[in-house]
């Protein structure tokens, strides 16, 4: 396994290299889309927390999508202050959000899609994560909640006001949208739209080398701002994978997430699907609770063993990146850097301790 960090938009910068490479790591999950452009209530010093019915912040321009150039000369950048770029984390919903709402431009938005995945394969990217959501990540609520007052983010109840017009995947697609709520689909209606996404798409990530990495639903419900989610429940990434054989079709596997959900065994889940060679990457964060009602925690306070769920990936095999996802906001004068500093660097020992076993434990795992 690989240690990875996982940077904002307006983190892709030389400091925070420097930072990744002094903490350890050799792998940079790298978003584009910048989720706080516009967002009143989104601050750019923790993760994008919008408010509990408010989305994130602007999509981008609809008509400009990533160019082979600019993603070249982010690996490129990235690769000459000694690290790797594992993956870009998201597409923006202005190239998209027709594909999720099954809106008139849908056409269109596949094309722009498929243009994306070539262009990463032509820069030697080779994982494009995304979330099939319509709602997307809402509902966050933050305090000081973790182990000494940290500041950290959580949830305190469904979040069942109606998806505005002119929003998709929590971020505002149309500022001129009129007044009005998005219709709302049905969780058949989103599994197809998701089937029909993979069978236009994979054959071209195939082609490009690129492997399409699916993040369950955050928060997982089976709805959120009336909107119906995919993968709320652990066995739901099953019908993920069983929806078609390609190897691009793969999981962007968030333990966080995992821990949250209200049905399974967290342990027995990453077990099968790392077994079946299906993770591209894993995001690895710990909570206490479940959904609707939660708190992130430090990754060594929550609920979830993470030194087990490093063993059970180890033993079956998983050789990609493994990235802190959100870290609590730790007292000092860079609360997102100490957060991560400590998550990477427990990460970092847990694999130590790993590659020093002499043999894989026996478990059922």
């Amino acid at each position: 396994m690989h240690l990875g960090l996982g940077l904002y938009r307006h983190m892709l910068n030389a400091e925070h290299y420097a930072f990744a490479r002094q903490a350890g790591c050799t792998h940079i999950v790298a978003h584009l889309v910048d989720y706080f452009h516009k967002g009143a209530g989104n601050p750019r010093h923790n993760q994008p927390t919008g408010g509990p019915n408010q989305p994130w912040g602007h999509a981008g321009d609809p008509e400009r999508l990533w160019t082979v150039e600019e993603l070249r000369a982010l690996r490129r950048e990235i690769e000459d202050a000694g690290l790797k770029l594992a993956a870009i984390e998201n597409l923006d919903p202005a190239h998209w959000c027709d594909v999720l709402t099954d809106g008139p431009r849908r056409a269109a938005h596949i094309e722009n899609v498929k243009t994306i995945v070539r262009r990463m394969g032509e820069a030697g990217i080779p994982v494009l994560g995304y979330n099939f959501s319509i709602a997307g990540v809402a509902g966050r609520v933050s305090g000081p909640w973790g182990r000494g007052g940290a500041v950290t983010v959580g949830m305190d109840g469904p979040v069942d006001d109606p998806l505005p017009n002119g929003v998709v995947w929590n971020m505002v697609v149309d500022p001129d949208a009129p007044p009005g709520t998005l219709p709302p689909a049905t969780h058949e209606q989103l599994w197809d739209r998701l089937r029909r996404f993979l069978d236009e798409v994979l054959p071209v990530a195939e082609e490009a080398g690129v492997r399409l990495a699916l993040h369950p639903d955050d928060p997982p419900l089976a709805f959120v701002r009336g909107q119906p989610r995919l993968v709320y429940q652990p066995w739901m990434y099953q019908r993920v994978i069983d929806m078609h054989p390609s190897p691009s079709n793969a999981l962007e596997l968030c333990v966080g997430t995992l821990a949250e959900m209200t049905e399974g065994d967290i342990y027995e889940a990453i077990g099968s699907y790392s077994r079946q060679g299906r993770i591209a990457y894993v995001h690895l964060r710990n909570v206490r609770g479940k959904a609707p009602h939660y708190r992130e925690t430090f990754i060594d306070e929550g609920d979830a063993d993470m030194v087990r769920v490093l063993e059970i990936l180890d033993r079956n095999g998983f050789d990609g990146v493994v990235i802190p996802d959100h870290a609590p906001q730790m007292t000092c004068s860079a609360p997102w850097h100490a957060g991560m500093a400590h998550a990477i660097g427990y990460i970092a020992g847990a694999l130590a301790a790993l590659r020093r076993r002499p043999e894989p434990l026996s478990s059922q795992d």
